[in-house]
């Protein structure tokens, strides 16, 4: 029997913004009171609704907004958002002029890139604000400071010092730049051992110092990620950058739970959209990989791959709740259809709600569930789940 019934949904994210709000308000209470909170609202809010949720932090205590990339600032931008947003990652000198255009904050990692911003805002007889990216052990973006170099000692390595601080001093003379902000990203700050963190937060610190002795001076100095705001409160400096403990999902098992409980703001759902009685030794989805044991009910549910539901959770490594009950993936995980067992489940009905992750009654499955058994990291859970997935937003926007 067919699903011809199309006032649901297929397939939805459901995002509880009244959650996202508490989970910002709690951030913000175990902020150093000196510190703004930025909420960090990249990769569409970590797939939970870039806009929705910068809204509802900036409502609850957030006071600047972090993006990955360009596009994600002008959209920011279009909706009437004028709060202050950082852009991490790299923009091209050619779109350079859009910084202006939506007042965005670039990070600049190098002397050439920043030269090449002044260049443009000059044109324009403008300053592009800028952040200076301190690579102090992750690897990626970042200039490298003294205290990065091998076996660094000031007394001995003075033209690798000099190089370094040279560089930002020329930055600081641009014409074209406000140089307002310094940072740099933690590598480990979710680990048990906390070692490797506090080493780069010394590099940073020390590096900082440097250029206050040459005179630059930044006014928004940061590095705390979310596990540093919960663990590493020496940290927080003049602004922390609160990601995913924003959506209610801790960075790690080795982050410290007792001052903080968060809430999950996502469930993850669909419905049956057909159901048939099949009996023992009936082969199941592509390759046949999963073969019926007794007679049973298979429920296909409008879900697939292509809407976030990961194909490594084929053939019963994965579950769903229909009804409260727990339901076995069975077979593998089409790109829009997925199949489960319900044969244990009674009076299962075309279009009950199904649950990938989230609450149903008194059972639960946790997107953390789901990241084990995919050997990753919630982040991917979540920011993963597809455009193609509605969004539903529910409690206040405000």
């Amino acid at each position: 029997m067919l699903n011809n019934n199309r006032k649901f949904p297929q397939v939805w994210a459901e995002i509880d913004l009244n959650a996202a709000a508490y989970n910002v308000r709690e951030l913000r209470r175990i902020t150093d009171h000196n510190a703004i909170l930025m909420a960090v609202v990249k990769a569409n809010a970590y797939g939970h609704g870039m806009i929705e949720i910068a809204q509802t932090a900036l409502a609850n205590g957030a006071e600047m907004l972090g993006v990955a990339r360009l596009d994600e600032g002008i959209k920011i931008r279009k909706t009437g958002i004028k709060t202050p947003v950082l852009i991490f990652g790299h923009t091209p000198c050619e779109l350079a002029q859009k910084l202006l255009e939506f007042d965005l904050i670039q990070t600049v990692s190098s002397l050439d890139s920043a030269v090449q911003l002044s260049e443009i805002a000059s044109l324009n007889k403008k300053k592009i604000r800028v952040h200076l990216k301190v690579d102090t052990g992750m690897g990626r973006l970042g200039i490298l400071p003294p205290g990065m170099l091998p076996d660094f000692n000031i007394s001995k390595d003075k033209v690798s010092c000099n190089r370094a601080l040279t560089d930002v001093k020329a930055m600081a003379m641009l014409p074209g730049l406000e140089l307002e902000g310094i940072y740099t990203h933690f590598a480990t700050a979710d680990y048990l051992d906390k070692s490797y963190a506090r080493r780069q937060f010394k590099i940073l610190i020390d590096f900082i110092e440097m250029l206050y002795k040459e005179r630059i001076e930044f006014k928004l100095k940061h590095a705390a990620n979310s596990a540093a705001i919960i663990d590493m409160p020496e940290t927080h400096l003049d602004m922390v950058r609160a990601g995913i403990a924003i959506y209610g999902l801790y960075p790690s098992d080795n982050v410290d739970k007792t001052g903080i409980a968060l809430k999950p703001a996502m469930s993850f759902k669909t419905r049956i959209v057909y159901l048939k009685k099949v009996p023992a030794g009936f082969k199941v989805s592509y390759g046949s990989t999963y073969t019926t044991k007794a007679p049973t009910t298979i429920a296909t549910i409008s879900a697939g791959y292509a809407d976030g539901l990961n194909r490594l959770l084929s053939s019963t490594k994965g579950r769903v709740l229909i009804r409260g009950v727990t339901a076995p993936i069975i077979g593998r995980i089409c790109m829009d259809l997925t199949m489960v067992d319900v044969g244990q489940i009674p009076e299962v009905k075309i279009n009950d709600e199904v649950v990938i992750f989230g609450t149903q009654g008194d059972a639960s499955i946790t997107v953390d569930e789901i990241a084990l058994k995919l050997k990753t990291i919630n982040y991917e859970v979540v920011s993963t789940i597809t455009d193609r997935t509605k969004r539903i937003y529910t409690g206040l926007k405000s």
